[in-house]
């Protein structure tokens, strides 16, 4: 007989949007110019967009926000079927530039060493940050954010899920699945 699948909010709606409004001033005090933000795909990108909208509310100029696709960048895609690729879109130049990597949960560290690769791709940019809503830990690699919502110690068998779309809403959270 299976285990049944139990998932818990660990995080609702209403603390979402306060830990991106302290991330966005977070990521603001850091420098007087204004940084690109870059999101994940997938769920880094709405992320992102909720960032950059948190310091356009604050007053500062919104940051440019671009979106990479790691697929074709993973080093665990055998064995698997077809990947489906989203494309990156990136519609500013990186060169000289402080740009924000924004991504949901950081675990292991290889979807960061991906976007770093494919950061690569697009430019040299001056400085590279990490902005992850949720820290696992676990991790395999030297990887850690410079901004990061909670620190959520889990299992490897355990997961992370954030659901969170453009703008704030009522089904935002973050979710343990057992």
């Amino acid at each position: 007989m299976e285990n049944p699948v139990t998932e818990t909010v660990l995080q609702p709606a209403q603390a979402i949007q306060a830990e991106l409004q302290r991330l966005a001033g977070d990521i603001v005090a850091r420098s007087e110019v204004p940084p690109l933000l870059v999101g994940i795909r997938t769920h880094g990108v709405p992320l992102a967009q909720r960032l950059a909208a948190e310091i356009a509310a604050a007053g500062r100029q919104a940051p440019k926000v671009g979106a990479i696709d790691i697929t074709l960048y993973r080093d665990d895609l055998a064995g698997r079927s077809l990947p489906q690729v989203h494309g990156s879109d990136i519609p500013f130049d990186l060169e000289g530039r402080r740009v924000v990597l924004v991504d949901d949960v950081l675990f292991t560290g290889r979807t960061v060493r991906a976007a770093l690769t494919v950061l690569a791709d697009y430019g040299r940019p001056r400085r590279v940050e990490l902005c992850a809503l949720v820290d696992r830990g676990l991790r395999e690699l030297p990887i850690c954010a410079d901004y990061t919502g909670w620190k959520i110690k889990t299992t490897d068998e355990q997961k992370i899920r954030v659901q969170i779309g453009e703008k704030p809403a009522d089904s935002d959270r973050v979710v343990l699945i057992d």
